[in-house]
């Protein structure tokens, strides 16, 4: 484990760089394949996980639910299923925002309490819509009425347990705050009696690429699932289909290596980018395209070519989007023009506050930032080498890793915050820094 005290020099190449770059597997679509597989009708393979803090995470809520998963290989994970999911569990989320909202739907369907805490940062994290929820659909729930951890399910044996299970049926939720919310509910919505709508009140949802994700998942192990216009959904009663998967690339984590060759004016190649992903960081290069940065999508893999432009300031609405924010505001604060992102005051309830993290340091780096109250205004600045915080999040570390690579002498406070969903970032980052390309040779 890294000391969270100590600082890393963030490499600054100082030239182009020529890098190939392979990224782990995506942490949104293992702990969704990981809940549906203790949810499925029988043993389940996932191929190609990550292996994260997040990902242990959830894995080991699973367990204490009584999931037997094999993960003794990091390529191959194999999950059985429960008969019932057992109650008197203590389950500790860290900092894990998945565990947090998608495993109280699981505690619902066990045979007794289940009780949830977590890293004191994750314990000001809002989960209160999902425990709401789960009320209204006649659960018990003791949380102080905070909304937050630490709090306690009280199962009803659903599924197979013999209890009164989970009724489901229609129910209201406010997603303004998190897609996470929804999420949550509409992966377990399959094994309550009635399945489940769900009907959104409040501001509109951010982040509905992962609803989409969800939803995806849900209908390819033979779930029912659909939208209801644009603020509904609705999952069918039924079994959830055991399955053999392959998680896609994390496209938010490669977010940092595109932006690396765009602010060396270098190339990057990112191997395995999907053709068609509903992960958000497939809006990659459409984004990178608005701020400047030419990028190709081949058989090979997705290129940035960043030595063809030049970086522009833009105006950008993220809100489907928003964990690319801190990666997408140090190309902001890195351009010669200004720029606002808008649509991401969500971002407020993640590992930190995202907004005022990235203003934060932005102005630490000599640059100009302002908070607004759904984004940040980013103003070219005198920019230069400083301490930068990361905040326990493995995004603001991201942010980090790409200003020091255009800024020297950064240094960086807790990189190792990174592999919260990329192990080894800081080796995989010092690599690709390291290397140099030739203007006069073909491109790799």
């Amino acid at each position: 484990m890294t000391d969270p005290s100590a600082t890393w020099s963030a490499p600054y190449p100082g030239a182009p760089v020529d890098a190939v770059v392979e990224v782990p597997g995506s942490k949104s679509l293992t702990n969704r394949w990981l809940v549906l597989a203790a949810l499925a009708d029988g043993p389940s393979t996932i191929r190609r996980p990550l292996r994260s803090g997040d990902s242990e995470r959830m894995i080991a809520a699973l367990r204490a639910l009584g999931t037997r998963i094999d993960d003794s290989s990091d390529d191959v994970w194999s999950v059985v299923p429960p008969a019932a999911f057992t109650g008197g569990a203590d389950i500790d989320c860290g900092q894990a925002g998945t565990v947090i909202r998608f495993v109280p739907p699981l505690a619902a369907l066990a045979d007794g309490p289940v009780r949830f805490d977590g890293h004191e940062t994750a314990r000001v994290r809002p989960v209160g819509p999902v425990l709401e929820a789960l009320r209204s659909l006649g659960v018990t729930v003791a949380d102080d009425d905070r909304g937050t951890l630490p709090f306690t399910v009280r199962g009803r044996s659903g599924i197979d347990g013999g209890g009164v299970g989970v009724v489901g049926g229609e129910i209201e939720i406010d997603g303004s705050a998190s897609s996470q919310f929804v999420s949550a509910l509409l992966l377990s919505g399959a094994r309550f009696r009635d399945g489940l709508t769900l009907r959104h009140v409040g501001a509109g949802v951010p982040s509905r690429a992962h609803l989409e994700m969800t939803l995806q998942v849900l209908r390819e192990v033979g779930v029912e699932a659909g939208e209801l216009g644009d603020a509904g959904w609705r999952v069918e009663p039924g079994p959830i289909r055991a399955f053999d998967r392959t998680v896609e690339p994390d496209l938010s984590s490669a977010a940092p290596f595109l932006a690396l060759a765009a602010v060396t004016r270098g190339r990057v190649r990112l191997a395995g980018w999907p053709a068609v992903s509903t992960q958000p960081g497939a809006h990659l290069p459409e984004l990178l395209a608005r701020l400047g940065v030419r990028c190709e999508l081949g058989t090979d893999g997705l290129v940035v070519h960043a030595g063809d432009g030049v970086m522009v300031g833009a105006d950008l609405d993220l809100s489907e989007v928003g964990e690319l924010t801190p990666v997408i505001a140090a190309l902001a604060a890195l351009a010669p023009g200004p720029s606002r992102i808008r649509g991401v005051a969500h971002l407020r309830g993640h590992e930190t506050d995202r907004l005022a993290a990235l203003s934060t340091e932005i102005i630490r780096l000599g640059g100009r930032a302002e908070e607004t109250a759904d984004g940040l205004l980013i103003e070219p600045g005198r920019l230069r080498g400083a301490v930068v915080e990361t905040y326990h999040d493995h995004r603001m570390a991201m942010f980090a890793a790409v200003m020091g690579a255009a800024l020297p002498g950064v240094q960086v406070r807790d990189i190792g915050t990174a592999d919260k969903t990329f192990p080894g970032f800081a080796p995989a980052w010092e690599r690709a820094a390291s290397t140099r390309l030739d203007r006069g040779g073909a491109d790799r």
